[in-house]
């Protein structure tokens, strides 16, 4: 049966978000918001797809950005609500559920505040594992299909009246880079719910049981807290079924903003023939080592930490900090179709200039 979600979830929802944000994924202190916000204004209840009717409609809850602490970004809770409000009123019935796009630091309580305000369930499903890029990454195989869909966006800085309301409606492909322009607009960051589809499309599309691999792994990181960072390392890499790919200084960091709202380039881990270079769009998509072999790549975890076992974003990272970089392979998590769908790699490769799908399908 389902679970209400309480106080005692919210910070192990951001520390095992954080984990799977892999270098993006949001802000601690905004999952932190939403999710204190949820559980005094109500009771969200997590649960599974199983519990839902075939014929329930399920939407995604999301943010869209990139804010590396680089723009002028608002987003307060009352947007997300606003935004499922939006999709309901345009879909012209009642929303059962939400999933979310990715889990992040923010992102794993993206469905929350809606579920509390509005009674749609959390449904312990994801569209990716980890946090992602575009929009299309975590459509649970919609990027490609023709079909009309709704997204709605809304947020934005109110000083700079920067605020919008959006409701689109159109092929996944097309009305994406719609709400990721919105975002732009917006300052950087906005909140959006998207794609209805039946409680019976989510059961097979989606990443399953995403929310409680998130909450499982900040509760082991919280029973290690206190024990030292190489003990929350330990809890990070045992409880995802991980490794440390390579620990060391970043010797070079190179990731710029671009107008399309993304954050695009590569961090260098030591130097030499030690070197490790890590492919960041928004999050950390591939590494390779010295000789330009490819040792991780999406959809496998790829997440640097602190010596004291915080999950750092590619925004934290500065010059002579040392890291180490976990790597979960694809093989030991649930995956979503949009990860297995070949139309969501081109924009990434173009960004980056690497294949990525040649491996992610492989």
């Amino acid at each position: 049966m389902g679970r209400i979600l309480t106080t005692k979830d919210v910070e192990p929802a951001v520390k095992g978000g954080s984990v799977y944000a892999a270098g993006g994924g949001g802000w601690a202190d905004h999952g932190r918001m939403l999710g204190y916000a949820a559980v005094n204004v109500g009771k969200p209840e997590l649960v599974s797809v199983e519990e839902l009717s075939d014929d329930d409609w399920v939407a995604t809850a999301a943010a869209i950005g990139a804010p590396a602490s680089t723009t002028p970004w608002e987003m307060q809770g009352i947007d997300y609500i606003k935004a499922a409000q939006l999709l309901q009123d345009a879909l012209g019935e009642k929303l059962a559920g939400l999933i979310v796009g990715q889990n992040g630091k923010s992102s794993t309580l993206n469905g929350w505040l809606p579920s509390a305000v509005l009674g749609t369930k959390v449904v312990d499903a994801v569209g990716d594992i980890r946090a992602h890029p575009t929009g299309d990454m975590g459509a649970i195989g919609m990027a490609s299909s023709p079909e009309q869909m709704i997204q709605t966006a809304v947020g934005g800085n109110r000083a700079e009246n920067r605020y919008i309301e959006l409701v689109v409606k159109g092929a996944t492909a097309k009305i994406s880079p719609v709400l990721r322009t919105a975002a732009d607009q917006s300052g950087g960051f906005i909140a959006s719910c998207r794609n209805p589809l039946r409680a019976s499309y989510v059961k097979t599309h989606a990443a399953l049981g995403g929310i409680s691999m998130a909450l499982t792994l900040g509760e082991a990181i919280i029973a290690a807290e206190g024990k030292g960072g190489s003990a929350i390392i330990d809890a990070i890499v045992k409880t995802t079924n991980g490794a440390i790919l390579t620990e060391g200084k970043v010797t070079k960091k190179a990731v710029v903003y671009t107008n399309e709202a993304f954050d695009v380039g590569t961090v260098t881990v030591g130097s030499g023939d030690k070197a490790t270079v890590l492919h960041v769009m928004n999050e950390y998509m591939a590494v390779e080592d010295a000789g330009g072999n490819r040792i991780a790549t999406f959809p496998d975890v790829i997440t640097t930490l602190s010596p004291d076992g915080e999950p750092l974003s590619v925004g934290q990272l500065e010059e002579g900090m040392t890291i180490f970089v976990l790597h979960v392979p694809k093989s030991v998590i649930p995956l979503s179709s949009s990860v297995k769908d070949p139309a969501v790699y081109p924009v990434v490769e173009k960004a980056l200039g690497i294949s990525i799908a040649d491996y992610a399908l492989a």
